[in-house]
Order: structure tokens, then C-alpha cells, then sequence
């Protein structure tokens, strides 16, 4: 069942934007645990999704929990907040984001946040990274994961991976990035993911983020650490 959430009613960088305790709790637990150029990622990427949702006939509107979506994609980044509070020792960085929404949901979300609620939040932020399970996924699965990478990489290049649910326009896209600037943007993911790499190296040898570690840090390798590996290691041929 989708939750009852208030109209769209504020603007934010031009787009209408749900107005939620929880939402706005959601940002300023972004707001004063992130970088700011990982904030203004998250709401880029909350923006982008939120604009995709506002195109939608009216119908299919009001299928989408909006709340549920918006704290989600405002929260998706906590695990670079480089707090201890926040990034473990020993969890991929979607799963530190999705245990801090989470924890925020069950501290201050109210009796109208029922555990399938929080399970979704927690889906959306921990699969925004896998884009072929989060396609499958509930609508505001795939669209945490599509507001995401349509802030990286632009509506028209997005298309190509999620198709006509890209709604959203160059006009809605550059006011997004005006208000939220995306300053040294490949810079700030490249060390970002390579201090992942860094700090905590087994939650990355089966991600993305190893990409980064195998081409930018000295010293780092996934050998040994494959699936690949692990498989030969121990599973025979028996006649």
C-alpha cells in the first residue's frame, strides 16, 4: 500500500518536492554528515527522480510512495559520510546507507512507517548501485538507483540504460545542477571510491568499486579475492 504523503508543496531548484518531517529530517542529517559535494550528489540525484515522478501520468503518481523515494535518494551516500557513526569496517558503503535511513526512519518516522516501509527504503539505497537487480525491483528501487545515474551522467546518456523513464529535461536537469553544483565531479568520485578501496578493501572486491582500486591505488588487487578464486581454490572435479 502506498503511504499518504502531503501534496508536492514546495519548490526546490524549480522542481516540486514533497514537503515530510522525515524528508526534510533526511536532509539535514545530509547536510551535516557529508561533504558537500556528496550532499549536493544526493540532491542532484533526489532532484533528477523526483522530476521523472512529477512527468508520470497522475495515475502512476499515485502509485509511488514519494516519501519513501525521497529519503531513500537523499540518504543513499551516508556511507561516505567518513564517520564512524555511519561507515563501518566492514560493510559495502550502500549498506552503511541503508542501516543509517533506517535508523533515522525508526527514531523518528511515526507509526505510518510499517516495516515493509522501512524494508523498501532500506532496498532502494542498498541496490542503488546494482542497476540489473534494481530494474526488477519496486518503482522506487529503480528509481533511486535512475535519479542517481542520470545526475552522473546526464538524461540523454541515462536513456540508453533506463529508456523512456527518463522524463526528465535538460531545462529541470540544469536548474538542479545550479542550485546544487557538481564542482570536480569525476575528481571527488575518484578519490572517493579509492578511499573505500583504502580503509576497507575486502567490502570492494566485489563491487564497482574495485575498478577504481585496481586502476588508481598502488598495492591493490582483487586476486585472490574472486569468486573466481575462492571457487578453484576449494571446488573439485569429482569422477
Amino acid at each position: 500500500m502506498v503511504a499518504l504523503v502531503p501534496h508536492l508543496t514546495r519548490l526546490m531548484a524549480g522542481i516540486p518536492i514533497p514537503n515530510t518531517h522525515l524528508i526534510n529530517s533526511s536532509i539535514a542529517l545530509a547536510r551535516a554528515n557529508l561533504p558537500e559535494h556528496t550532499y549536493n550528489h544526493v540532491m542532484r540525484s533526489w532532484l533528477n527522480g523526483q522530476a521523472i515522478i512529477n512527468h508520470l501520468p497522475a495515475a502512476n503518481r499515485s502509485k509511488i510512495d514519494v516519501e519513501a523515494y525521497g529519503v531513500a535518494a537523499i540518504l543513499h551516500d551516508m556511507g561516505f559520510a567518513w564517520n564512524a557513526s555511519f561507515v563501518s569496517a566492514d560493510k559495502i558503503f550502500e549498506v552503511d546507507g541503508a542501516n543509517a535511513a533506517r535508523a533515522l526512519i525508526r527514531q523518528q518516522g511515526g507509526k505510518e512507517w510499517t516495516e515493509a516501509r522501512i524494508q523498501l527504503v532500506w532496498d532502494a539505497i542498498a541496490l542503488h548501485g546494482f542497476t540489473e537487480v534494481a530494474r526488477y525491483k519496486e518503482t522506487e528501487v529503480l528509481l533511486t538507483c535512475a535519479g542517481t545515474f542520470t545526475e552522473l551522467v546526464g538524461p540523454e546518456v541515462s536513456k540508453a540504460s533506463f529508456g523512456d523513464l527518463i522524463t526528465v529535461n535538460e531545462t529541470e536537469y540544469a536548474a538542479i545542477e545550479a542550485a546544487f553544483p557538481s564542482h570536480k565531479l569525476l575528481t571527488t568520485i575518484r578519490e572517493d571510491l579509492v578511499e573505500l578501496c583504502r580503509i576497507k578493501p575486502a567490502t570492494t572486491y566485489t563491487t564497482f568499486v574495485g575498478d577504481w582500486g585496481e586502476k588508481y591505488l598502488p598495492g591493490y588487487t582483487r586476486v585472490g579475492h574472486r569468486s573466481v578464486d575462492l571457487l578453484e581454490a576449494i571446488v573439485r572435479d569429482y569422477p
